[in-house]
């Protein structure tokens, strides 16, 4: 538990950055990580080859379409805390999102809801509290990586990563 607490004052601390060197507010910073992580992992939803969506780094592990239902259930959390619901983090199953087109429909969907909660958080509430979103944030990144993992596995370059040519 001590471990935790270190690691959420390390991130809130990265978080917190950029709100003093671009004179940015905490809520600017958060909306702003929130909807660049999720756009990466979007963009990365809709550019993995479909018969690849089954892919897993190792048998006990997640498939790609699995990893992105599962950061999708961590912005439908976000997006029922952020509205004031009393929510536990309900794991989406990803056998009801079969079909590339349905994972990257859930994604725009969690992504769409959970900005919209996001916004309408007053900013002077994350002077209080920047949860679930800094969690979230933390945990969509997680994962972010490991997706840049499946493309490396499978011999692509991430979006991200790809020159502007």
């Amino acid at each position: 538990m001590k471990t935790a607490k270190i690691l959420m004052v390390f991130i809130l601390t990265l978080a917190a950055l950029p709100a003093f060197s671009q004179n940015r507010t905490t809520a600017e910073s958060v909306r702003g990580y929130f909807a660049s992580v999720n756009n990466r992992i979007l963009a990365m939803a809709k550019d993995f080859p479909e018969d690849r969506y089954d892919y897993k780094l190792k048998p006990e592990m997640r498939t790609f379409g699995a990893v992105i239902v599962h950061i999708a259930s961590g912005n439908v959390y976000a997006a029922k805390a952020g509205r004031g619901e009393k929510v536990n983090w309900d794991e989406l199953d990803p056998k009801d999102y079969r079909t590339k087109a349905q994972v990257v429909a859930l994604m725009e969907k969690s992504i769409s809801d959970a900005d919209a909660a996001l916004k309408n958080v007053p900013d002077q509430s994350f002077a209080k509290s920047v949860e679930p979103w800094v969690g979230v944030i933390e945990h969509s990144a997680e994962h972010y990586g490991l997706l840049v993992a499946y493309y490396r596995a499978n011999g692509l370059v991430p979006p991200a990563s790809r020159s502007s040519q």
